[in-house]
C-alpha cells in the first residue's frame, strides 16, 4: 500500500482535530514529564498535546515517512520515532501513551491494549481514540464494490472482509483486569459535507486507502466513481443541500495506580 498523504488527509483537518482535543481533554494529568503520541499522523494531534503540556518531553511515533516529514515540519523541536505500532516499546515508561484514530489499523488489540497500559509509569494515563464505523454505510459500501468481479481479484481477501475493532465493553474489561481507572464512551460525530465527493474525498484520506491503492491506476478511479454513487444515494441532501456523514468514535481513558 501506497504512503499515506498528508494533504489529503489535512483537508479536513478540523474535524479530524476535534475528537482528538475532546479525547485530550479528559485526561487527568499535570506535568507530565514524557509523553507519546502514538500513531501521530501529520502533527495534529502532536500540536495539542505540546499546547496542553509545554514542558513535558514529546515523542511521536508513526509508521509513516510522509506524516512524520509533516509532523517535523509543524513542530520540528520535538522528537520522532519512525516505528509499527505493533511492535513499539517505549524506551522509558511515559506519563502518557495518546493514540488519535491510530490503533484501528494495528490488530490483535487483546494483546496491543494492555501491553501498552503496561508500559506507563505508575499513574500514567493510556488515551484512546478510534473510529467506529465499520458498520456504517461509508464501510459498507467499500466492501460492497470492493466484491464486484473487476476489483476483487486486487484486493486482499482480508481487507475485503474488513476488520472491526472490539466491543466497548472488551476494552472496558482489558483494562479493568489490569487494575486501571478506566473510561470509556462513544460520540457519534454528524459532520456536513458539501455532497457526495466530499464524503469520498474524507475517506479517500483513510478507509479508502486499502482498497483503492491496490487497484491498477485505471481500475482506481473505476472504483472510487462506483463507490461515489453508492455514497450519494446512501446519505440524503439535508435542508441546506448538503449531506450528514455520520461518523462513531470509540473513546478509552485508562489511568494506571500510583
Amino acid at each position: 500500500m501506497a504512503d499515506w498523504n498528508p494533504a489529503l488527509y489535512l483537508r479536513f483537518a478540523q474535524e479530524r482535530t476535534r475528537p482528538a482535543a475532546e479525547l485530550l481533554a479528559r485526561v487527568d494529568l499535570s506535568g507530565p514529564a514524557h509523553v507519546v503520541d502514538l500513531g501521530c499522523g501529520p502533527g495534529n494531534s502532536t500540536e495539542l498535546l505540546a499546547e496542553r503540556f509545554p514542558q513535558a518531553q514529546i515523542l511521536r511515533v508513526d509508521n509513516s515517512a510522509a506524516m512524520l516529514e509533516q509532523a517535523r515540519a509543524q513542530l520540528p523541536q520535538l522528537a520522532f520515532a519512525h516505528a509499527d505500532i505493533a511492535d513499539w516499546a517505549p524506551a522509558q515508561a511515559p506519563d502518557l501513551i495518546y493514540a488519535n484514530a491510530a490503533l484501528q489499523w494495528v490488530g490483535a488489540h487483546e494483546q496491543l491494549i494492555p501491553r501498552l497500559f503496561a508500559a506507563l509509569a505508575p499513574g500514567g494515563v493510556l488515551a484512546i481514540q478510534m473510529p467506529d464505523n465499520f458498520q456504517q454505510p461509508s464501510h459498507r459500501l467499500m466492501r460492497e464494490v470492493a466484491a464486484l468481479p473487476q476489483f476483487a481479484p486486487h484486493i486482499d481477501a482480508k481487507v475485503a472482509a474488513g476488520r472491526s475493532i472490539l466491543d466497548i465493553h472488551a476494552y472496558y474489561d482489558l483494562l479493568a483486569q489490569q487494575g486501571a481507572q478506566v473510561d470509556v464512551w462513544h460520540t457519534i460525530y454528524q459532520h456536513p459535507m458539501a455532497d457526495a465527493q466530499a464524503i469520498v474525498q474524507w475517506l479517500r484520506g483513510t478507509g479508502l486507502r486499502p482498497f483503492v491503492d491496490p487497484l491498477p491506476e485505471p481500475l482506481q478511479a473505476d472504483f472510487l466513481q462506483a463507490y461515489e454513487r453508492r455514497v450519494a444515494q446512501a446519505y440524503a441532501v439535508r435542508a441546506d443541500g448538503r449531506r450528514l456523514l455520520a461518523f462513531p468514535r470509540l473513546f478509552i481513558v485508562a489511568k494506571r495506580a500510583p
